[in-house]
């Protein structure tokens, strides 16, 4: 799909983008959804979080790491009958463990392609919008160059002007941010600067200032409703890498 370019274009832009917000809020109630996904909405609030991000109806979607699909069951419904998207998984043993999960919602969602393989195989330029929620972290601590490996496929399967969207939890310079399955705001900047990205925008939505940072995401005083960073990045229109 054509993103919004230009200040022409803004006010029709922040009225489609506002249409789509409010099409996706009536959509969470579907009564497809089960309660469980339905009570993670709260601290994931995504639609604020795709009208940020820009997502459009008719997009082609990457869900990066998708796991279960929570997220890729949203972007169903924000996409509709017109787009497609992609529930990512890398071809892993742990991708095993929520392979029901999946089948069950690939078995309801007609543009949901369950999709197990490494990103690199899809087409280049095919790809109108990626997203990687609450995962990025795990490949960055693991390994920075695994990370820059990860983004340049994402990079190269996005369309020019594509927009891929980030979101994590947020750690502190000089903490342990491996063992508390964090990264920092900087390095996730740095780590998309440096595979060919654009910082088009960050956003405060799923601030949480009761989360100091200091603890994993997995403990049970933040209930999962942790502080967390979303960058919107963008692939340039005209790019100079060349892979």
């Amino acid at each position: 799909m054509i993103r919004c370019i230009g200040l022409a274009l803004l006010f029709f832009c922040a009225v489609t983008f506002g249409q789509t917000t409010i099409n996706l809020e009536q959509a969470l109630y579907s009564t497809s959804r089960t309660e469980a996904d339905k009570q993670r909405d709260e601290n994931r609030n995504p639609s604020a979080v795709l009208s940020f991000l820009g997502v459009e109806p008719g997009d082609n979607i990457l869900d990066v790491i998708a796991m279960g699909g929570w997220y890729s069951e949203v972007l169903s419904l924000a996409t509709g009958s017109s787009g497609k998207v992609y529930m990512h998984n890398n071809p892993i043993p742990i991708t095993d463990r929520t392979s029901s999960e999946r089948a069950e919602r690939a078995s309801r969602l007609e543009n949901l392609v369950d999709y197990v393989g490494r990103i690199g195989t899809l087409p280049k330029n095919s790809i109108d919008f990626a997203i990687t929620a609450l995962n990025f972290h795990d490949v960055y601590n693991r390994s920075p160059e695994e990370a820059n490996k990860l983004l340049t496929e994402i990079y190269d399967t996005l369309k020019p002007g594509g927009v891929l969207g980030i979101i994590d939890h947020k750690g502190s310079e000089g903490a342990n941010n491996v063992a508390l399955h964090r990264i920092t705001f900087e390095d996730a900047v740095d780590a998309s600067l440096q595979a060919g990205f654009l910082l088009t925008g960050t956003s405060n939505i799923l601030k949480n200032l009761k989360d100091d940072h200091s603890l994993t995401p997995f403990d049970p005083s933040l209930d999962r409703n942790t502080d967390r960073i979303i960058l919107r990045l963008e692939k340039p229109i005209q790019s100079n890498l060349s892979r």
